[in-house]
């Protein structure tokens, strides 16, 4: 299976279930994916006990009206993460005669399913079920294998199909989970820029200025999404499935993801150590970005006067200290995260001194790059209207994992983003 090919179609208004349904009913019709010899085509929902009640019901009934051979795994266990075991549990309801999978949910569903279909060389459909993230059209999934997280190839859905109506009736954390998860490309661009202009990454200016595009239409929609007016949740989703486009386009998860996803993430891997409740994504990505906007703050009200007498008394960290914070908190995960970036802690005093050369070269461009992302109090303006939290605390994190999340979260991608940079530079 090609994991770059993009949806080939989007479908995002009211009746949605209903075409979704007569869509895979074609294409099982048609000896596509879901077809079987000599037989209707078969395929497979999955979905969670909720997801399930919203859609999964509704979609069964259309696509067994429509002559479609359905089953169905419906994950009962609270707490359900895109893991192991969840990998497994599907894996368990494999049946061959089923090409086609349908994914009945968000985030966590979706990258289940994206997952074992990649792997298997299904090909699956998105019914989306809340208007929470953007990885309905990515393809990548974000996994969590040995208590670490992890982005992995996966597949692209055929399609995506979202019923405004239904998005709008999803609770409200989601939807404002949607919103800090748009908001946030703002910062990842530009950190993706940073990356580019001191790390070598690839850059593609078309991809970056499609996912900016895609966050200000939310930023201008922010009072009628928070209040989750059909008009409001429609302008949310298109934009989420532009992220996961821009995504799968780049190949990677830049456009859509930086020093502000590192923090949800953490955060994230810390319950899941700690066997506690799960907090939705975009509300930690939104706590993400309220931290990035300070950062690039500090950064604008920084000339390049004062950054070079920073930068003259930055010293390389010493390399048996970082290994020590990062065991303090990653603690299992902490020998992979080190392998995983020897190219930062593996910096000789050489190469440190070129960087910090590069840094002052560029620092022209990067206050361009800075210029360019909100401020501290409209991002904290923004998250508030349309219902998001901006307080850690509120999401229930305890002060001392909020300061390892601000102080370690950088260490979760081996990416130059702006905590790097503050850490350099001694502004954080």
């Amino acid at each position: 299976m090609n994991s770059t090919r993009l949806p080939e179609k989007i479908d995002i208004g009211p009746g949605a279930v209903k075409r979704m349904a007569d869509y895979c009913a074609a294409r099982c019709r048609a000896g596509g994916a879901g077809s079987v010899p000599g037989g209707a085509g078969r395929l497979r929902l999955i979905a969670d006990r909720n997801t399930w009640t919203a859609m999964g019901k509704e979609a069964e009934r259309e696509l067994r009206a429509g002559g479609v051979a359905t089953r169905a795994t419906i994950f009962d266990s609270p707490g359900l993460a895109a893991d192991e075991r969840s990998v497994v549990r599907l894996l368990a309801d494999d049946d061959p005669a089923e090409r086609l999978l349908v994914a009945v949910g968000s985030g966590t569903i979706t990258d289940i399913v994206r997952f074992v279909a990649h792997r298997t060389g299904r090909e699956f459909v998105s019914l989306a079920t809340a208007p929470s993230v953007d990885a309905y059209s990515s393809i990548v999934a974000a996994m969590t294998f040995d208590g670490m997280k992890r982005t992995v190839s996966a597949a692209a859905p055929l399609a995506v199909f979202a019923d405004i109506e239904a998005l709008a009736r999803a609770p409200g954390p989601m939807i404002a989970a949607g919103f800090g998860d748009t908001i946030a490309k703002f910062f990842a661009v530009a950190d993706w820029r940073l990356g580019s202009l001191l790390w070598g990454e690839s850059f593609d200016e078309a991809i970056a200025g499609r996912s900016v595009a895609a966050a200000r239409s939310c930023v201008e929609a922010a009072a009628s999404i928070g209040s989750a007016s059909p008009a409001g949740i429609g302008i949310l989703m298109a934009a989420l499935v532009e992220s996961g486009l821009c995504m799968a386009q780049a190949g990677h998860s830049r456009p859509a993801s930086g020093a502000e996803h590192h923090y949800s993430h953490y955060w994230e891997l810390k319950l899941l150590a700690e066997g506690r409740p799960p907090i939705l994504h975009g509300l930690k990505v939104g706590i993400g970005s309220l931290e990035a906007a300070r950062l690039w703050e500090l950064l604008r009200g920084t000339p390049k006067e004062r950054a070079a007498g920073l930068l003259s008394r930055s010293v390389l960290p010493a390399r048996e200290r970082e290994e020590r914070l990062i065991r303090r908190a990653y603690g299992s995960s902490a020998d992979e995260t080190i392998t995983a970036h020897q190219r930062f802690l593996a910096m000789s005093e050489t190469d440190y001194g070129a960087l910090k050369a590069e840094i002052l070269d560029a620092w022209d461009e990067i206050h361009a790059i800075a210029a360019a992302v909100p401020g501290t109090s409209e991002t904290k303006r923004l998250l508030s209207l349309a219902g998001c939290p901006t307080d850690p605390r509120a999401l229930g994190l305890g002060g001392k994992e909020i300061v390892l999340g601000l102080a370690n979260a950088h260490y979760i991608r081996d990416r130059f983003t702006i905590k790097k940079l503050a850490r350099v530079l001694g502004l954080d």
